[in-house]
């Protein structure tokens, strides 16, 4: 009995902690903040993006047999952008971390923001490549460096990590099969 009244009693310390958290107005400013820097980065990418799908150079492609469709890399990057928003938000409270963190954030931004010209309007796909690997490793670097100060938060970005994976893959195909 007691030990069922203590998983409770920590799964709601989690969850009330992290509701509470976000109900703070420096976390809330701080998570607008971000949300904004990062709908920023898609708009910026959305640029290159929307005229580049419907055109011929990439429809002639050969793309990978498990690119999925159109609408998933815009549900992906918008549940992705939420989710770091939120991290950065929580990450920032930790003083001592605030400058390595937004760093390694803008570091983030930049490759993301990058690599959409790189591929769509240039079609530069292997400097696409190396930019998204880059930007893979800077993600997990955020992830690695700041998992003690972030603890259970840092669950925000496995989807970022796990989509930069599949993101890799179908930007290595396109390299290796035209």
């Amino acid at each position: 009995m007691d030990g069922q009244v203590f998983k409770v009693n920590l799964h709601t310390r989690y969850e009330g902690s992290l509701i509470r958290d976000l109900m703070t107005d420096s976390n809330t400013l701080r998570i607008i903040f971000f949300l904004l820097l990062n709908f920023g980065a898609l708009a910026i990418g959305g640029l290159y993006t929307a005229p580049a799908v419907t055109g011929e150079w990439y429809g002639q492609l050969n793309k990978a047999p498990w690119t999925p469709p159109g609408w998933v890399f815009g549900a992906a990057w918008t549940f992705i952008m939420l989710c770091l928003a939120v991290y950065m938000g929580f990450l920032l409270n930790e003083p001592h971390i605030k400058t390595k963190a937004l760093v390694v954030y803008g570091v983030q931004w930049v490759l993301n923001v990058l690599w959409n010209p790189l591929f769509f309007k240039c079609h530069f796909v292997g400097w696409a490549l190396l930019v998204i690997v880059l930007l893979t490793i800077v993600v997990t670097a955020l992830f690695f460096l700041f998992l003690t100060p972030a603890g259970f938060k840092s669950i925000l970005l496995v989807p970022y990590m796990v989509w930069l994976v599949i993101a890799t893959s179908l930007n290595a195909y396109i390299v290796l099969k035209n």
